[in-house]
Formats: C-alpha cells, structure tokens, sequence
C-alpha cells in the first residue's frame, strides 16, 4: 500500500528501471509520512559525494503546534542504497535526458521505502497518445457496464 504517490510520473516520463530504497527520516516525519502528509510532486533524485539524495520532496509537520526549531518541510532527505545502486544511478543521472524521480513511498515490514525509477520525458505527441489510449479504455469499460 502506498503511503505517498507521485500521480504525474507515469503521464510525463517513460519509465526505464526501477530501484527500491529506504530513506532517511526524523520521528515525526515518519509519523506525518504514514499520515500521508507528504508530496513528491516536483521532486528528483541526485548524487553527490557517493551519497543519493531525494530533493524537493515536502513532508509537512505531523503536529503543526509540536514542530522542532528550525525543521525544514523540503529539506534533502538521503536514500539509503547499495554503493553499487548509487554507481548505476549515478551512471544514469549523467547522460543526457534521463533523470531520477521517486514514484512512491510505501512501508515495507514496518520500514519506509521509496521506489525511485529512472526516466525520460515524454515528448507532447507521446502525452496525447497516452490520452487518447486511456479514454478508449473507458470508452470500452463504460461499454462493457451498460451491456450488464
């Protein structure tokens, strides 16, 4: 079950590989994020220094009236992966027109864990195909339910 989800990443990128990570979180924002008090919508993946990092994800506070001095809603949060997960994503990170971007975040044996995938924009073409497939899958579903 997904806790948090970024809706906009299948519509605006093809999707190339899939990588699963934890991530690195504060008590409260573990707590506001099972709340699903958290958005993806804008945010990426980097490397730096051998480390991945999610930037621009918001996790806003669990309590409003309880939130720590100086806490950040959309500060970098790092990925915990294997060295050789950072090497490939940092592979693909450099080559022109791909990027990272988390698709969701989800619990996994009372765990956090962020699906991350590397992709490549769609082109405008590519979106109105995508439009196009998805209203004659409605067209026939709303077929199929008025023939029962």
């Amino acid at each position: 079950m997904s806790l948090i989800q970024n809706k906009k990443v299948h519509f605006n990128y093809e999707i190339l590989e899939r990588y699963e990570a934890g991530i690195e979180l504060l008590g409260a924002e573990v707590k506001a994020v099972r709340a699903g008090r958290g958005s993806l919508d804008g945010s990426h993946v980097t490397v730096r220094g051998g480390e991945a990092y999610l930037v621009g994800a918001t996790i806003q506070p669990y309590q409003a009236g309880n939130v720590p001095k100086g806490y950040e809603a959309t500060r970098n949060r790092r990925l915990l992966l294997t060295k050789d997960e950072i090497a490939e994503i940092g592979a693909h990170e450099s080559k022109k027109g791909l990027t990272i971007v988390p698709i969701s975040v989800y619990n996994k044996q009372h765990k956090l864990k962020v699906e991350i995938a590397v992709v490549r924009g769609k082109k405008t073409h590519d979106k109105r195909e995508t439009i196009k497939k998805r209203e004659a899958e409605r067209d026939v579903m709303r077929d199929i339910k008025s023939a029962r």
